[in-house]
């Protein structure tokens, strides 16, 4: 009795079974094979003829790298001018923005160190002239057997230990920026009245600082007194993250401009800084930029275009074909093998002027609407 009525409703169980099994195969398989394509844009004949397409292709480019910089001196033809010798200073002799010659006087110093070292070189040539004139006489007189070998010998190391002190007082004048008259008249016996301690510039150029005032107490080697540089040419340090980075070479011409009326000016990267910035995560470049007019001056903000020798790949789109969806996520329209048009997110890199380098989501040969595609974007929404 049981198995008379068990097999029947095995077997309608078995169809019910199967029945929900094919519909559930039904309605996951046809949504799935029409998702592609059921939002997608569709024109007709008429419409499509005010749309334009354009294939992907693979392109060559040099990239040009935008980024700010700030203007510095050329480290290379700028000086800091240090106090050569204690003591207050008395004078400053040359307006900031002068022009000025390598050993031209900047500022005059009450300076004991300088009178000492003077005098110290007047004793130290006196020494040594008559040292060297004794020793001269010993050599004579040991040939006729005037003195002992032992006599000669200690005047002749006598003679030699003067001029080394002689020199060593010389070499003090010349890095103390002595005139060289002055020097001279001291060797030709001449009575040097103005003995004024002069600061004198190191280098020709421009006087760009002035970090000291009258009475203020100098402090040799150490007090900061000028800062003078030639503005001819001066450097652009600018700062490249990422991917920035790797396009960029020692050797690239750029072009800083001001937003000061039409001025740009042209240079060449000099040197990628071997450290990452640890506050900004950048790294530093520099550019060495000719400075005609003596325009660009120290901590100005410029753009910095830095144009790329070697050469770049990539799938390069007109900068028409970008769209954007309402969360402002670009995406170009692909035509499809249907006819219809479907919308594809895309990742944008480099911009080479009218184009974008694309990271993601195009392949080579796909063809994109770059004309006509705010009428696909609303055709969709139909």
């Amino acid at each position: 009795m049981e198995n008379k009525f068990l097999a029947p409703a095995i077997a309608v169980l078995a169809v019910a079974v199967m029945s929900v099994t094919g519909c559930a195969s039904k309605t996951d398989g046809s949504p799935q094979a029409a998702a592609p394509t059921a939002n997608n844009a569709r024109l007709t004949a008429d419409q499509r003829q005010h749309v334009q397409l354009y294939t992907v292709q693979p392109s060559r480019f040099h990239r040009t790298i935008e980024t700010t910089g700030v203007v510095d001196f050329d480290n290379d033809q700028a000086t800091s001018v240090l106090a050569p010798f204690s003591g207050p200073v008395s004078q400053l002799l040359v307006p900031l923005g002068a022009q000025v010659r390598d050993g031209t006087p900047l500022a005059t110093v009450d300076s004991p160190d300088f009178a000492t070292a003077i005098s110290t070189y007047r004793k130290a040539l006196a020494t040594a002239q008559t040292d060297r004139r004794l020793a001269d006489l010993d050599k004579d007189l040991l040939e006729h057997n005037g003195v002992s070998q032992r006599e000669e010998d200690q005047a002749q190391t006598d003679a030699v230990s003067a001029e080394a002190d002689r020199d060593a007082a010389l070499r003090a004048l010349v890095s103390l920026k002595v005139a060289p008259q002055t020097i001279k008249d001291i060797q030709e016996g001449r009575r040097v009245s103005d003995t004024a301690a002069f600061i004198r510039s190191p280098i020709a150029g421009t006087l760009v600082e002035r970090l000291i005032t009258p009475g203020q107490l100098l402090q040799a080697g150490t007090t900061a007194c000028f800062t003078v540089a030639n503005l001819s040419r001066v450097w652009v340090l600018a700062q490249l993250f990422g991917s920035d980075l790797a396009a960029v070479s020692r050797g690239d011409s750029a072009q800083v401009v001001t937003g000061v009326g039409t001025n740009s000016f042209s240079g060449k990267v000099d040197n990628i800084a071997a450290l990452v910035d640890p506050d900004t995560r950048s790294v530093q470049v520099r550019v060495v930029v000719e400075n005609p007019g003596n325009f660009l001056k120290k901590q100005m903000y410029v753009r910095v275009l830095i144009q790329a020798r070697e050469e770049s790949t990539g799938l390069l789109i007109p900068v028409s074909a970008v769209l954007r969806d309402d969360e402002n996520l670009p995406f170009v329209y692909v035509a499809q093998a249907d006819g219809s048009f479907a919308r594809q997110h895309i990742t944008l890199g480099y911009r080479a002027g009218d184009q974008y380098d694309i990271g993601a989501g195009l392949r080579a040969g796909d063809q994109i609407v770059v004309a006509g595609g705010i009428f696909v974007q609303f055709m969709q929404t139909q």
